[in-house]
């Protein structure tokens, strides 16, 4: 019997060396195997980290803009604001002047824009009360014998007047006056403003 147990000893010393080297080739390839995956695993990491990195920089510079461009819009319209209420200063200083200085520039107006020297004076309520009769007058002397007359109604206006006769009317009021110096002086004003 020694001879066969000789024999399974051998047999299983040789099922053992040849199952221990089919093992260690298994971990073997099976160690080759996790490290390609594991690089694999690694590049897409890498590559994600990559691309999150770059979508994140991507937004963060358009929100950046964007918020560069709302900040210069805010400005922009902080400045028109201030350029509007420097324009609506203006009227109220030029509908408020003195009232020698305010009955002589609506009479001047009046005379400028009469075409036959018969129109009718439109004023607001406040200023034909006040000055009414003065700018026709004075308005009618500059005309050199003018027949400037003052409306029976009053206009819905801050100041100025409209000259009317028929159905053709001339816009003199304030804020028509204010707003067509408005075109030219603005850039001017901001300039002044802003610099």
């Amino acid at each position: 019997m020694k001879g066969t147990e000789k024999i399974i000893a051998h047999i299983r010393a040789d099922a053992e060396a040849q199952c221990a080297a089919i093992l260690a080739q298994a971990e073997q390839r099976c160690a080759e195997i996790r490290g390609v995956y594991e690089q694999k695993a690694k590049d897409a990491y890498a590559e994600k980290i990559r691309a999150g990195v770059k979508a994140n920089q991507d937004r963060l510079e358009s929100m950046e803009r964007l918020s560069q461009m709302e900040g210069r819009k805010a400005l922009l319209a902080v400045k028109q604001d201030m350029v509007s209420e420097s324009f609506d200063k203006a009227a109220d200083r030029l509908v408020n002047l003195p009232e020698e200085q305010y009955a002589a520039l609506l009479a001047r107006l009046a005379a400028q824009a009469s075409v036959t020297g018969d129109e009718q004076i439109v004023l607001n309520a406040r200023d034909r009360a006040a000055v009414g009769e003065k700018v026709a007058a004075a308005a009618n002397a500059k005309l050199g014998g003018g027949k400037l007359t003052l409306a029976d109604e009053t206009g819905d206006f801050r100041g100025g007047l409209i000259l009317r006769r028929g159905n053709i009317e001339a816009n003199c009021t304030a804020e028509l006056l204010v707003e067509l110096c408005r075109g030219d002086m603005a850039a001017e004003l901001a300039q002044v403003l802003f610099g």
